[in-house]
Parts: structure tokens; C-alpha cells; sequence
């Protein structure tokens, strides 16, 4: 280091000290040349503190001070012997300025996102003090909630915008195991703890969550919910009811269409009211009445052969109210109007001690479990897009392993559920529905879904495909911060968008166990030094299989 250029600078100052001057400015990027505070050892560990990936630097302008982030380190001019002497650079992404022209008062002062005033060649960079950064990282003016402290200090805390982060949609990204359940759970409970009356539902495809908010949610399974099947719009219904191949759904299609809008109407309470019902008006219509209007087209047909949808229709329909698998939609012996009771205790109004509810889906069956993620979404929208506006209550819609119902491969997933979740993405805002997504495979996310959210929360990745996909996502003056995503710690994450004040790299806070998201990871280790499994465990294996008890 001590062939750097040297200055004589005082070591440390309430405004911060000199580490290097300005050589190249690129846009949002500026690269400078290191200068080195005086001669020796302790000189050289100062600047090395003072330039790490990650610091924070300051950059005077003709009527601003800039701020940037050190993105990259290198030595500009190597020479084949240290006595030549060698140039060392850092880059630095700006990512905001504050419009003070006698300088920066380090006890106040607002930062301002983006730069409108550049720094010129041979301006001096300095580093940030801590009280500097105490005034950039500052509590929001606005709603704000803790979830932990910046990678620069842990005395200094992470605030995330209230308003910001749900008002303009979030995803949490990374690999598996990161953290991402526990950082969920970590931003949920810190938002919760600090808004008793929210309205949040999560569906959790794995039962992780019921541990985590044992208290705060209300648990909603198949077993306890039933969801009837005349809330199924048509695709929905067709999805569920008729046959794989393209020729056979047509042909089926088409037929449970008629039948579906005559039996929706034949339950009408009068005929001005029937007018208005079509195939996909949520109203309450007895199976039966389906059965019957297949059955009874069935019968005007002229040949015998041309009943075979007819009776594949009828088949399937049948074997669904028999199957207790689908018990939760199909097993109701009584029709009447639930729909009221089934979105009051989704959305939880009133909240009574429990503003999160959480969709178990793991024992949905697995045919159908991206038609009941499909029919919950529509049905929020629908709710809230339909709500008076003076008594609307926004709702929270957390999406776990969201690459299953948001496929960037179109040929991939269920199209419904895909476009619901796009028209939440697009209009939700307008309407008080938020979105979260959470996935371990960011890049078999929808691009165009994954655009709309405003805040980033990325966690480790060490998949380059994840990296490129989530480096186009993200703003320019915080590329440079993901180059560190690969080396990310657990309980570490890169945040960045509308829902924090600026890029930052923070540590979240400790999780106490009883409020983790249950790991279904196996213990090889333990477990293998077992010799023997309990005794029945085969046996009672194969009964639960039999009666699809979990």
C-alpha cells in the first residue's frame, strides 16, 4: 500500500477523510485512483476499512455533494515490481446526492435519490463518517418498520418504507437455503407487530409457516375450509372437470359450458335476476343441477356415439364427489350462499388477534392446486376491485415458490392463475391488493410479473442464470451490489427499490426458533445412526396413503 499515492491528511474527521480522486466518470458509474492518508502500515489498514466492497463515499460537485457505493477494486497499472509503483482504482455506482452547495452539514441533511450534479476529473473522494451515515440511514419520515441492521454497521438499523413496500409490491429472491422463509417471516412480523389490524394471506404450499405466526393466523387447510365449486369460474371448471388431450376438452368444453350457465340460472331467485348471470357469476348452484343438465342434453342426441363426452363429463364429476381428496370443494351435501364467510375469514374481517391467514396447500391434491391458487387470487381481486371505496381494507397476497404459478415459460403452469396474478401485479395498487412473491428460482420467474415489483430483497445466489435475471430487475446504481450476492452469508440480503430509502446490504434480525418457518430438511446425520424405524411405522405409512391422511 505504500506505493499509493500518499497525502498528508489528518487520519479521521466528523466529515470524513480523502481516499482517492476522480479519474473517469460514466453515467452513474466514477472511478477514482486510491491515495493512501501518509506512510506505514496503520495508513494503509484505514484506507482498506474505509474502500471495501460495499462502503459508502462521498464526491463534492459544483452545488451538490454526491454519494456512491464501492462496487469493485483494482489495481489500474501493474507494474512487474513494487518499487515502479502502482495505481490502484475503485469503482463506485452513485446512487443519490445531497443539493447543499457550502458542503455537507454531517449532523442534518436529506438525501435525495439520483444525481442531477456530477462530480468532475480530480475531485477529491472522501469516505463517510458515522454520523454521516446515522443521516443517510436514517428512520423514514413516513410509516417505517425495523428488520435489522446495515452490513456496514450493526449499530446502524435497516428501515423498510411501509407504505412503499406494500403499496408498490416486493419479491424476495434466492437460493435454496438462504433464508428466504425466515426472511419472510422476519419483514411479516416486524410489519404485523407494528399494524395489529392488517390483512394478510400467504399461501404457503409446504406448511412452513403454521410454527412461525402460532398466535397471529388463522390456518386455513382443506380440512377446515370448504371451498365450493361454483365459485370456479369456467376455465377453472374445465381445468378440473374435463379430459387432458385437446380434441376430447373441446368437445367437453363446450358441453359443460351450457350446462354450467342453465344450472346457474335455474337457481336465480327470479327470472330479472337469471338475466344477469353468466357462466362465471359466483353464484351458489347444487351439483346436481349439472349432472342433470348433461344428462338431459345427453338425451336429445341422435346417435349413440356422440354421447361420449357426454359420459366422460358425467364420470369425472361424479368421481370428484366421491374422492375425499376434494372433499373441500365438492363433498357439500347443502348448497347455499358461503362466499361471505368464505372471504371474511380470508382476508380476516373483523381480524380478531389474527390479521394473517395462511392457505395450506400442501394437502391440496396435485392436479388442482394451481386452480385453487387461481380461483383464491381472482376471488381477492374481484373483492377488492368490487369494495366501496371509503370502506376498502387493503389486503397483503404473499406468493411462496411463485415460479410455480408464475412460469416464465408460457407453455408452463395454468394460464388463469398466471393472468390473475399479472392483473394484480398491473392493477392491484389501484385497488389496495398488494403482492408479494418469494422463489428460490428467480429466473424461471415471469419477467413481466417480476417488473412490477418495486422493492427486491435478494439473498444468495449462486446460479448465474438467477444472477443475470435478477441484475435486469434491479436499478443501475445497485448492479455493483450484486456481485456480492454469491458470498452472501444466511440471514444476509441485498435491498433495493422503492421501499427502502437507497440500496443497501443488511443482516436480518435474529429469528427467535419458536417464530422460524418449520425446515422440512432431513437430518441424515441423526437419523442414519438410528438402527431401527419405530415400530408400525411402514404400516401406518401406508394407512395414511390409503385414507390421504397427512
Amino acid at each position: 500500500m505504500q506505493n499509493v499515492q500518499q497525502m498528508d491528511l489528518p487520519k479521521a474527521a466528523a466529515s470524513g477523510f480523502k481516499v482517492g480522486h476522480i479519474i473517469s466518470v460514466t453515467g452513474a458509474k466514477v472511478t477514482a485512483s486510491l491515495v493512501s492518508t501518509g506512510p506505514g502500515p496503520e495508513a494503509a489498514q484505514q484506507l482498506n476499512e474505509s474502500v471495501q466492497i460495499g462502503a459508502l463515499v462521498k464526491m463534492p460537485t459544483t452545488g451538490s455533494t454526491a454519494f456512491g457505493i464501492v462496487s469493485s477494486l483494482a489495481t489500474g497499472n501493474p507494474s512487474p515490481s513494487p518499487e515502479f509503483g502502482e495505481q490502484w482504482v475503485m469503482e463506485i455506482d452513485l446512487f443519490g446526492e445531497c443539493l447543499t452547495p457550502e458542503g455537507v452539514d454531517p449532523g442534518e441533511f436529506d438525501l435525495l435519490r439520483g444525481v442531477s450534479l456530477y462530480p468532475g476529473l480530480g475531485e477529491a473522494v472522501y469516505a463517510t463518517s458515522m454520523v454521516e451515515l446515522q443521516q443517510i440511514y436514517k428512520r423514514p419520515k413516513g410509516s417505517n418498520v425495523k428488520i435489522g441492521s446495515l452490513h456496514q454497521n450493526d449499530a446502524l438499523p435497516a428501515y423498510l418504507v411501509t407504505d412503499d413496500l406494500l403499496g408498490k409490491h416486493f419479491a424476495i429472491l434466492g437460493t435454496t437455503g438462504s433464508g428466504k422463509s425466515c426472511a419472510l417471516a422476519t419483514v411479516l412480523h416486524a410489519i404485523l407487530g407494528a399494524h395489529p389490524f392488517g390483512h394478510v394471506v400467504l399461501l404457503d404450499p409446504h406448511n412452513e409457516y403454521t410454527r412461525a405466526f402460532d398466535g397471529l393466523a388463522e390456518i386455513v387447510t382443506p380440512e377446515n375450509l370448504q371451498l365450493p365449486y361454483w365459485l370456479l369460474n369456467f376455465e377453472e371448471m374445465v381445468e378440473v372437470m374435463c379430459s387432458r388431450d385437446e380434441i376430447s376438452r373441446s368437445s367437453e368444453s363446450f358441453i359443460l359450458k351450457d350446462a354450467i350457465q342453465l344450472a346457474r340460472r335455474g337457481s336465480a331467485e327470479n327470472e330479472e335476476e337469471g338475466r344477469y348471470i353468466t357462466v362465471d357469476t359466483p353464484t351458489p348452484y347444487p351439483l346436481s343441477a349439472l349432472l342433470h343438465n348433461i344428462e338431459a342434453a345427453m338425451g336429445q342426441l341422435q346417435k349413440a356415439e356422440q354421447a361420449k363426452p357426454y359420459l366422460r363429463l358425467r364420470s369425472r364429476i361424479e368421481a370428484l364427489r366421491s374422492d375425499r381428496r376434494y372433499a373441500f370443494m365438492f363433498s357439500s351435501l347443502s348448497v347455499r350462499d358461503s362466499l361471505p364467510d368464505v372471504l371474511a375469514r380470508l382476508i380476516r374481517v373483523p381480524v380478531e388477534g389474527k390479521p394473517l391467514t395462511i392457505f395450506d396447500l400442501s394437502g391440496v391434491p396435485s392436479e388442482i392446486v394451481d386452480v385453487v391458487v387461481s380461483l383464491l387470487c381472482r376471488t381477492l381481486f374481484d373483492f377488492v376491485v368490487w369494495s366501496e371505496r371509503e370502506s376498502a381494507v387493503p389486503v397483503l397476497l404473499v406468493c411462496e415458490e411463485a415460479h410455480r404459478y408464475i412460469p416464465n415459460d408460457q407453455s408452463k403452469g395454468f394460464e388463469p392463475t398466471r393472468r390473475m396474478i399479472a392483473r394484480i401485479a398491473k392493477e392491484g395498487r389501484k385497488y389496495g391488493l398488494s403482492l408479494g412473491l418469494v422463489s428460490q428460482r428467480p429466473s424461471e420467474l415471469s419477467e413481466t410479473i417480476l417488473s412490477q415489483c418495486s422493492t427486491l430483497f435478494a439473498l444468495r445466489m449462486g446460479n448465474q442464470k438467477d444472477q443475470d435475471f435478477v441484475r435486469q430487475a434491479l436499478p443501475e446504481s445497485a448492479e455493483g451490489m450484486l456481485n456480492s450476492l454469491p458470498s452472501l452469508r444466511n440471514q444476509q440480503a441485498v435491498v433495493v427499490g422503492e421501499g427502502v430509502v437507497l440500496p443497501m446490504r443488511i443482516r436480518f434480525d435474529h429469528l427467535p426458533e419458536e417464530k422460524r418457518p418449520h425446515s422440512d430438511t432431513a437430518s441424515f446425520a441423526s437419523e442414519w445412526q438410528k438402527e431401527d424405524a419405530p415400530d408400525g411405522f411402514v404400516a401406518r405409512t401406508i394407512e395414511r396413503w390409503r385414507k390421504q391422511i397427512r
